[in-house]
């Protein structure tokens, strides 16, 4: 491929060097090459690549972390838009805000917050880039207590697919603000997100306790019963796991299976701990951690088993409530999975995440007290992941009688299926989306995500 001659940005074509590493993505089961990857350093050549994009009649990929499931970031034969060097964050500790480059990840913005107290909702892996994680919603520890990544958005930067650069907020473009707040990468390529902030840390504190899988049902309903009674602001997930290798695991129990309750705790050790003794006195686990630490080590705790490379699968769906019949689903499902890695991670969704009016955003997720089931299969070759995703759609098909939400979380979607897209959104949020795609990108070309078509007419 030729250059792009409107740009200085760095640009790199199958074998440059270079070239394999810039295309890899976070999902190992992925493996495409792009025509050309445009290393870009601003708005500017964002607009020289979609232009080159368009006159060459190839197709456009957005690269932020790269860590979209289903690989959104790389297609073969396009031309990807890399935004990796696009990481600075900016902090304005009086006013409590960020500006945050669009291909900065979560360690990034959590680094540069954090040296002044302050945190902004973003994710539970520390190397998943901001802008998908928050153009799709954006949950994590910080969820129950500040409302999604998308809830802290002021203003986001964005170049449409003509390379007009526009800035979208309350004010301006609002029309583009409320799409972009959930409706993932469909409207243009946001450069810069400018965030709410909010006093975290810098200690929290977290907690682990960890049942085996015949007291599975039974642990599954003890979390039922605690989550609504749970401190204004934990964060809480529940998941069916193998107890890892670690530390705190005793030796005798690393490698069974069962499911592990995470609390994270934001008002004072004294008042974590009157919780956890909660927990234990409710259902006394096989093995637990309970611990304050640094609000940047909260956010990296699961980054072990989510590492660079891993071959992922995922799908999900949103319960109104953790039926009996559900949790019996779950935990017979549970012991037939084939990696260890591989997890059914299940967050409560209360709090600040339900002040949130349904229609304030574009987020495609029901804005009442319930549940986010995942299925999230993670292995560490490439051969067992046929049969991991096998077992995953089984258990997502028998998921589906008891959710209010088949279509799942946009940002846990490992294949773009459109109908799965627009249960998601549901008609009347999928139908403004097709409005406002019609508006900013008419012919489509930012479709390499969970696509909202563009309106007819």
């Amino acid at each position: 491929m030729p250059p792009i001659t409107d740009t200085p940005c760095p640009q790199l074509v199958p074998g440059d060097p270079g070239y394999d590493e810039a295309r890899r993505v976070w999902n190992g089961d992925i493996d495409r090459k792009p025509a050309l990857i445009a290393q870009v350093t601003g708005p500017a050549d964002v607009a020289a690549g979609l232009a080159y994009a368009r006159a060459n009649d190839l197709d456009v990929t957005v690269r932020g972390g790269g860590h979209s499931l289903a690989g959104s970031a790389v297609a073969d034969g396009a031309v990807m838009i890399d935004l990796s060097g696009l990481r600075s964050v900016r902090v304005d500790p009086v006013q409590r805000t960020a500006r945050v480059g669009g291909g900065a990840t979560n360690a990034d913005v959590d680094a540069a917050t954090q040296a002044h107290g302050l945190a902004v909702p973003t994710g539970t892996y520390s190397d998943t880039g901001i802008g998908g994680l928050t153009l799709g919603g954006g949950f994590g520890w910080l969820t129950a207590k500040f409302g999604l990544s998308v809830d802290n958005l002021l203003s986001a930067e964005v170049v449409l697919a003509d390379g007009r650069v526009v800035r979208a907020s309350a004010s301006s473009h609002p029309d583009l603000f409320w799409a972009v707040r959930g409706g993932g990468g469909n409207f243009g390529v946001v450069t810069e997100f400018e965030y709410r902030l909010h006093l975290v840390g810098p200690l929290v504190d977290a907690g682990m306790f960890f049942w085996e899988l015949d007291r599975g049902a039974e642990a599954l309903r003890t979390v039922r019963d605690l989550a609504p009674t749970l401190p204004a602001g934990t964060g809480m997930m529940t998941v069916g796991m193998t107890a890892p290798p670690a530390p705190f695991v005793p030796a005798e129990h690393q490698g069974k299976v069962g499911y592990t309750l995470i609390l994270a705790g934001f008002d004072g050790t004294e008042a974590f701990a009157a919780l956890a003794q909660r927990v234990r006195g409710a259902l006394p686990p096989l093995f637990e951690l309970v611990t304050p630490l640094p609000y940047t080590e909260l956010q990296k705790m699961l980054d072990g088993n989510g590492y660079r490379g891993v071959h992922a699968y995922e799908k999900s769906v949103y319960a109104e409530e953790l039926s009996d019949e559900l949790i019996d689903v779950l935990v017979t499902a549970l012991p037939g999975k084939a990696s260890p890695m591989t997890g059914t991670p299940i967050a409560y969704l209360g709090g600040a995440y339900t002040a949130v009016g349904e229609g304030a955003t574009a987020f495609g997720g029901a804005r009442r007290t319930g549940y986010m089931v995942g299925i999230t299969a993670l292995c560490p070759v490439a051969e067992l992941l046929p049969a991991e995703r096998a077992w995953t759609r089984d258990l997502w098909q028998k998921l589906v009688p008891y959710a209010s939400n088949a279509g799942g979380y946009v940002n846990f979607m490992a294949e773009y299926e459109q109908d799965r897209v627009r249960a998601t959104y549901g008609p009347a949020k999928y139908e403004r989306l097709a409005r406002i795609k019609a508006a900013y990108d008419p012919d489509n070309v930012f479709h390499h995500n969970g696509n909202i078509r563009p309106a007819v007419g």
